[in-house]
């Protein structure tokens, strides 16, 4: 894509072959056929099957699938119909969880404007957008949505909201100039993009970019080549999914060969395998890990946190680095008055004072000349200019109608009605109103000080009114570097008292009343929220489209640039090479003036740091970079129907304190799921002991697959979902980001799996052996009912690494309803005749029913003993920390 921005206008319109009367028919329907309708292209997506499809790629599925095929063979009719009724589940709730409309470049074309004014053949006509053809002279008028990108050739105080493709959300002025050297896409000011919104004026402009050839175009390549990472958990659970499924294997064959050599029959040994495969198959755990993560999406919405990607639930928590944008985020997106220079001094709004004849003259330009308003608290206007009307609000006296200047602004308005004007004009950067004060008439006038301040003759200090001098020049321009340095926007504001008509003539030989410095706040939660960022292990890098010096103040002040950090803009950013940006990275704390392509490099860079990135945005230009981070947060409020497509989250208030709740609950969300694990894991693993100890010992198969499927499927997922519905500790964000490189199964979880699953497998295995002095059915029942009643009790142990004595029940109560129902489904089966064959379960006597009951409680008590024993090792210790 060529700059033309660098190029002459007469050099463009020859490359184009084109004049001011535009294109001829033959001509547009040429450059039709040859640079294609103005329109973007989608990429190629899955159909809904392709993925229902791929949910039973996994290896795990596939043994599930063998073991349901021998079930068949072997007779096992309920068990082939129960594990293809799972099998099926699961899929239908993965296709559910991953086939999401794919809507960001839907919502791209419809940024477009249906309609479009051009000149061809000489003639202004209207046709469709897509219609649109490099080379055609296109007109552009207050309201118009800019379809396609172009060159300017005549403007007439144009002014463009660019904020969906910079980030930037003041309006552009634009200028028919010629430029020689490169620049950020938001400083071209004779360029207009497609997607942009004209706010003032009026321009013709020729088209040199149509559909894909756009800079909008530009983004949706890149959302096309932008690839979704897995999230950290889902990285886990793949290589613990893979590892486990080849382990199962590994066993089943080995117990499939030692049954064949004892001389088993071929079906009998094929039993054994399938129980053991079933037994060790976790095949709720996925559906528990997305129920549990729709619970926090559910929790995060009441906080406004609207998770899109319910596996975006857990990545928050491992989140590492906080990419945000500055502009509604970190400050609250309405312009405000900060300082104000006047009679030498400089004054907060609420010392001004309206006795003072100054500050009274400074407040009628800032009130009279002005075009804003604020009614019922919504703005109305160029936001610059209600921040002077909210600046008069908060003087001393405003609104007590003690004097003149104790009215409202509507009622001083309509008391000094306004004579004359000239409004601001993007060339002169005046705006010029004349009244009548104190029988006096008075022109004011405010501007940019490069401007205005050549055109003032005298100053005014108090009620004295002298010539200026080159020492108050330079006192002046040094106090509006102070402002600028410190990130504010300053107005110069001035008058004169002469009666003589208004006209850009008659715009000189004022009187200097003073600078008004302005600037978008921060929000005062961002100040501590970036501050709890900072302790929970999370680093803050603002990427705004704003200025460099603007973007440096505003990120001192909340927090995010401390000594010795970098800031670089996103030509500074083009000229590292990615070994240089590596290096630095660390450093940098504020981009200003980025490109899209500069967002995803920068997500990128931290991404090869193995660092979990978030990255916030609002407008087109983000979409790609929040596809590409891990966790992508789109504006609720401000945000275009493209971030909101691409991104994870959406915040409903715009509010980077949101942000940090959100991974306060993204942390809970994977501690309850790694304890969901926990507890699916080792009652698993207790049922493959007990199945390995049968099959060593010569002993019958302890459990018939059914009701394996049973326990694993019903009994286990009541207590896993209750885990997953404990509330969040207190110091969830005193720690540090976990690694994203160590798996969900570290050392200590598969430590205490190992010894707890162990520990639940002795009852079994002792209620299996007492079963069988009196029959092989009785003791598979025993055996059963020990498991699944020992695994019920064994989901108050999973909910914390606490005892239950310290957690208590009042904070979770599901965990009690969890165990309850349970119990209930069990002695159901038990009790109800019906279910015994369904089940292969037998009658039991009122002592086998104690034995049970004594030695799946057994485990629980030796548990629950270690966590106390650790809790009051834990108490002593702090308590010798506080004393030291």
């Amino acid at each position: 894509m060529k700059d033309y921005y660098l190029q002459p206008k007469a050099e463009v319109l020859k490359e184009f072959k084109t004049d001011a009367n535009g294109l001829t028919a033959e001509q547009a329907e040429k450059n039709l056929a040859k640079y294609g309708k103005n329109a973007l292209v989608e990429g190629k997506k899955k159909t809904v099957f392709q993925v229902f499809l791929e949910q039973f790629k996994d290896l795990m599925v596939i043994i599930l699938i063998i073991a349901a095929v021998i079930s068949a063979f072997t007779g096992e009719l309920e068990s082939t119909l129960v594990i293809i009724a799972v099998l099926i589940l699961n899929a239908v709730l993965g296709t559910v969880q991953h086939v999401k409309a794919e809507k960001s470049l839907a919502s791209l074309k419809s940024l477009s404007s249906p309609s479009a004014k051009v000149l061809r053949n000489g003639e202004k006509i209207e046709i469709d957008s897509t219609e649109v053809v490099p080379g055609d002279i296109m007109l552009l008028e207050a309201g118009d949505m800019v379809t396609a990108d172009g060159r300017i050739l005549d403007n007439f105080s144009l002014q463009v909201n660019e904020s969906s493709l910079t980030g930037e959300s003041t309006n552009i002025d634009k200028a028919d100039i010629d430029i020689d050297h490169e620049l950020p896409i938001g400083d071209r000011i004779n360029m207009v993009y497609s997607s942009s919104l004209v706010t003032y004026g009026r321009a013709n402009v020729l088209v040199t970019g149509t559909g894909m050839n756009t800079e909008i175009g530009k983004i949706a390549s890149l959302m096309n080549e932008t690839k979704e990472r897995k999230t950290p958990l889902q990285v886990s659970l793949d290589n613990f999914s893979s590892k486990l499924a080849t382990t199962i294997l590994i066993i089943c064959a080995a117990i499939l060969g030692l049954q064949i050599w004892r001389g088993q029959p071929l079906m009998d040994a094929l039993l054994f395998a399938v129980a053991l495969a079933v037994a060790a198959i976790p095949e709720a755990l996925s559906s528990i890990v997305t129920i549990v993560q729709a619970m926090g999406t559910q929790k995060m919405a009441k906080e406004n946190a609207i998770i899109k990607n319910l596996a975006a639930v857990e990545s928050l928590g491992s989140v590492s680095v906080i990419c945000s944008d500055k502009t509604g985020t970190l400050t609250q997106n309405k312009m405000t008055v900060e300082e104000i220079y006047i009679g030498g001094k400089v004054l907060k709004p609420n010392q001004l004072d309206l006795s003072n004849q100054l500050h009274r003259y400074l407040l009628y330009d800032a009130v009279l000349n002005n075009d804003s308003s604020i009614k019922d608290g919504k703005v109305i206007g160029d936001p610059t200019e209600s921040a002077l009307i909210e600046m008069y609000r908060q003087v001393p006296g405003i609104d007590l109608g003690n004097n003149q200047l104790g009215l409202s602004e509507d009622d001083l308005r309509d008391l000094l009605t306004r004579q004359q004007e000239i409004p601001f004009d993007s060339d002169r950067k005046l705006m010029s109103t004349k009244h009548l004060i104190h029988n006096k008439p008075t022109i004011f006038v405010k501007g940019a000080i490069d401007v205005l301040l050549d055109r003032c003759e005298n100053i005014r200090i108090g009620d004295e009114v002298r010539p200026m001098t080159a020492e108050d020049r330079k006192q002046i321009l040094a106090q509006n570097t102070h402002f600028s340095e410190n990130g504010l926007r300053v107005l110069t504001f001035a008058y004169k008292e002469k009666d003589e008509d208004l006209s850009l003539e008659t715009e000189n030989g004022f009187t200097f009343i003073g600078l008004v410095a302005e600037m978008d706040p921060p929000r005062e939660e961002s100040v501590v929220a970036v501050a709890r960022a900072k302790k929970a292990g999370i680093r803050t890098v603002m990427i705004t489209g704003d200025h460099k010096v603007t973007a440096v103040a505003i990120a001192k002040k909340i927090g995010i640039f401390t000594e010795g950090d970098m800031a670089v803009t996103g030509l500074e950013l083009d000229k590292m090479s990615d070994s240089e940006l590596e290096q630095k990275i660390d450093k940098i704390a504020v981009y200003a003036r980025v490109s899209p392509e500069n967002k995803i490099r920068i997500v990128k860079a931290w991404q090869n740091k193995d660092k979990i990135v978030s990255m916030t945005g609002d407008g087109v230009n983000d979409a790609p970079a929040l596809k590409k981070a891990d966790i992508g947060v789109a504006m609720g409020i401000t945000g275009t129907e493209v971030s909101k497509d691409a991104a994870s989250m959406i915040l409903a208030d715009d509010n980077f304190a949101t942000i940090i709740k959100a991974v306060a609950n993204g942390r809970t969300v994977f501690e309850n799921i790694k304890n969901a694990i926990m507890y699916l894991l080792s009652g698993n693993l207790s049922a493959i002991i007990t199945v390995l100890f049968a099959s060593i010992g010569g002993l019958p198969v302890p459990f018939v697959a059914v009701q394996l499927l049973f326990i694993n499927l019903v009994t286990d997922s009541l207590p896993a979902l209750a885990i997953g519905m404990e509330p969040g500790a207190p110091d969830v964000l005193d720690k540090k980001p976990r690694d994203p490189k160590v798996g969900i199964l570290d050392k200590s979880l598969v430590t205490k799996i190992t010894l707890q699953g162990a520990l639940i497998s002795i009852g079994v295995i002792v209620a299996f052996m007492l079963g069988l002095q009196t029959s092989s059915a009785v003791a598979t029942t025993m055996a059963f009912s020990t498991l699944t009643f020992a695994r019920l009790l064994h989901g108050f142990n999973c909910r914390s690494q606490h005892s239950i004595f310290k957690i208590g029940f009042k904070n979770n109560w599901y965990s009690l309803a969890a165990f309850g129902l349970g119990t209930l489904l069990l002695a159901a089966i038990l009790f109800i005749p019906g279910l015994h064959s369904l089940f292969a379960v037998t009658p039991l006597t009122s002592t086998q029913f104690i034995w049970i009951g004594v030695l799946a409680l057994i485990p629980t008590v030796i548990i629950q003993i270690v966590k106390t024993i650790n809790d009051n090792k834990q108490h002593v210790e702090k308590e010798v920390s506080n004393v030291r």
